[in-house]
């Protein structure tokens, strides 16, 4: 009869875009009467398209929206993944002679992108620290998102700096793809302070996705260290050695002293205090008396940072021979330091002896 001829349906979406974990409607409407025959969706269309609503199959995976209606077959598609990707047909069967299902009407598809959100991006950096004036690759890892179409940006503090890499693949999962941007940065003393920060955006993004990665991580200055040799000192009095260890990070480091070449017991060093720029400095000291046998003796300053090379600094002890104050002192240093005697060409040394006694005379 005549009303089969008016059977109309209509998919009207051309496009959906939908989020992952979001709800998918696909909208179709049939006119009443039509041929005896069930409306279905098909994901995909020829051999190897999925049936996902069946009115006659409750167990299907789309949902009906509108319940107990005969010209509303708009489904709903729950907790919606990556591969759910795919043009979608609304499709009217009619029975056929044979019993079979016929097609007898059809959609125009709807052609549907799942939209999935990039991770929160991760930074990471070289696995041992780096001194200043060595340049090191930092890398910036975000997955999971589609399309795959996505924006990177560095900073170091406020300021842009170009990446030398950038690679989108796919993964991990179906339909989703992940990002890898790679920056190299030249280290400075003064970045104990600075950050690196990765921006990512995307479409599904309504503010970019930020991390941010301390440089002081991965930095390592090694200390200055100096040691300051003490003048010469009278017979017992008590002398410091003290070894200044300056501008080092991180704050680990570890001071020995040797006497002679053999460990002293100098009882505890003084932990390092933190200078505004954010590296640390450390003064040790130590203290002897001058004995006579101590004379000559040779005192170091060992320094250990971060298990790296030892830096060591020696200083040379000179006791006076007789007597304390800097008058007696200094002549018995004088003559007890034949290295002054053997270096001066041998006339100055006698005119400087003839000069000596000439002034003690003088002085009688």
């Amino acid at each position: 009869g005549g009303p089969m001829l008016c059977f109309e349906l209509h998919q009207p979406q051309k496009e959906v875009f939908v989020r992952v974990g979001e709800t998918l409607t696909l909208i179709c409407t049939v006119t009443a009467g039509g041929p005896l025959g069930p409306v279905k969706w098909l994901k995909g269309w020829g051999s190897d398209n999925k049936t996902i609503y069946d009115q006659k199959d409750p167990s299907t995976w789309g949902k009906k929206a509108v319940n107990g209606s005969n010209t509303n077959f708009t489904i709903l598609i729950r907790d919606v993944r990556p591969e759910d990707a795919s043009t979608y047909y609304c499709v009217k069967f009619r029975k056929a002679a044979t019993g079979d299902d016929e097609l007898y009407r059809h959609g125009d598809g709807t052609v549907v992108s799942v939209q999935a959100k990039p991770s929160k991006p991760i930074v990471s950096g070289p696995s041992y620290r780096v001194q200043p004036g060595y340049t090191v690759s930092f890398t910036c890892n975000s997955w999971g998102f589609f399309p795959c179409n996505i924006s990177v940006k560095w900073f170091k503090d406020k300021t842009p700096i170009q990446s030398q890499l950038r690679k989108v693949t796919p993964g991990p999962s179906n339909f989703t793809y992940r990002l890898s941007s790679t920056v190299t940065v030249t280290l400075q003393k003064d970045d104990i302070r600075s950050e690196l920060t990765c921006q990512v955006r995307h479409t599904t993004l309504t503010a970019p996705l930020m991390r941010s990665y301390h440089l002081s991580q991965i930095l390592r200055v090694p200390p200055k260290v100096v040691l300051e040799p003490p003048g010469p000192v009278g017979l017992n009095e008590t002398v410091s050695f003290t070894c200044d260890v300056q501008g080092f990070y991180p704050g680990s480091v570890t001071v020995t002293w040797l006497e002679n070449g053999k460990e002293m017991n100098t009882g505890s060093t003084p932990g390092p205090i933190e200078t505004p720029e954010g590296l640390f400095e450390l003064r040790s000291t130590v203290s002897v008396q001058a004995v006579p046998e101590k004379n000559g003796s040779v005192f170091t300053c060992r320094v250990l940072h971060e298990g790296q090379e030892l830096l060591s600094r020696n200083a040379t002890l000179w006791v006076a021979a007789s007597g304390t104050g800097t008058r007696g002192l200094w002549g018995a240093h004088l003559l007890s330091s034949p290295g002054l005697w053997l270096c001066m060409p041998l006339e100055k040394a006698i005119l400087g002896l003839v000069l000596f006694f000439l002034f003690k005379r003088w002085q009688a």
